[in-house]
């Protein structure tokens, strides 16, 4: 059985990914520089799909940032120091439009090439930033989406599956479940707003849900400094 994994760099994705490895799938990789701000979550991905052991790992250039929008493409600074209920509010300027829907046509193209039917991404619902594009309903349109809309599924080759297997997970569940696959998410970057060294900020909303699910799954970050 084949699996195309979305690899962001991040816990998330480290964590699904070794879910589909755990669940007996030959790992696909594809990691997209869609114009983000800084380049350390491509090299966290190329380090997690080199653990993961994945056959193939493609990394794909599609530039988002022409359009901007988002504090993660554009000159719009990174909220820092958010209280939780602001964090689970309306929909952040750290929302990538479109990011999502772009990321997983990329992954079911890879998918259709290689003869997958299966494609697993990190998406969250519960300890999440506010993004329309990590809700269960999204993830089962696109699934129908999918199996309209290629080639394989059409002609009855492929009946294509898209697993989100984190969605209804708090982050420190997700943790558990990772460090129970033997992740190490010392491996794994998460800040939108790294110093020029890629060291985390700690004050945005990336980080912040980070270090509290660390906290309460009663685990040390790897990526906390030493005192």
């Amino acid at each position: 059985m084949k699996a195309v994994v979305l690899l962001s760099g991040g816990l998330d994705s480290a964590t699904a990914g070794a879910i589909a490895r755990a669940e007996g799938f030959e790992l696909y990789a594809l990691s997209v520089d869609y114009g983000q701000r800084h380049r350390f979550e491509l090299e966290a991905a190329a380090r997690v799909a080199a653990w993961l052991g994945v056959k193939r790992h493609e990394t794909m250039a599609v530039d988002l940032a022409r359009f901007g929008g988002s504090a993660l493409t554009d000159r719009i600074e990174v909220p820092k120091d958010q209280p939780a209920d602001a964090m689970a509010g309306e929909v952040p300027i750290t929302y990538v439009p479109a990011r999502n829907t772009v990321l997983l046509s990329l992954g079911l193209a890879l998918a259709e090439v290689v003869g997958a039917a299966d494609l697993y991404l990190g998406v969250n619902a519960i300890d999440y930033s506010g993004y329309p594009d990590c809700r269960p309903e999204y993830i089962r349109a696109f699934e129908a989406m999918a199996n309209l809309a290629t080639k394989a599924s059409v002609e009855g080759r492929l009946r294509y599956r898209v697993h989100a297997p984190l969605i209804t997970m708090t982050k420190a569940q997700i943790i558990c479940r990772g460090v129970a696959l033997g992740v190490n998410y010392g491996l794994t970057f998460t800040c939108y707003d790294p110093d020029p060294r890629g060291r985390p900020c700690r004050r945005c909303d990336a980080c912040r849900l980070r270090s509290k699910g660390f906290a309460e799954a009663g685990l040390v970050d790897p990526l906390t400094p030493a005192p």
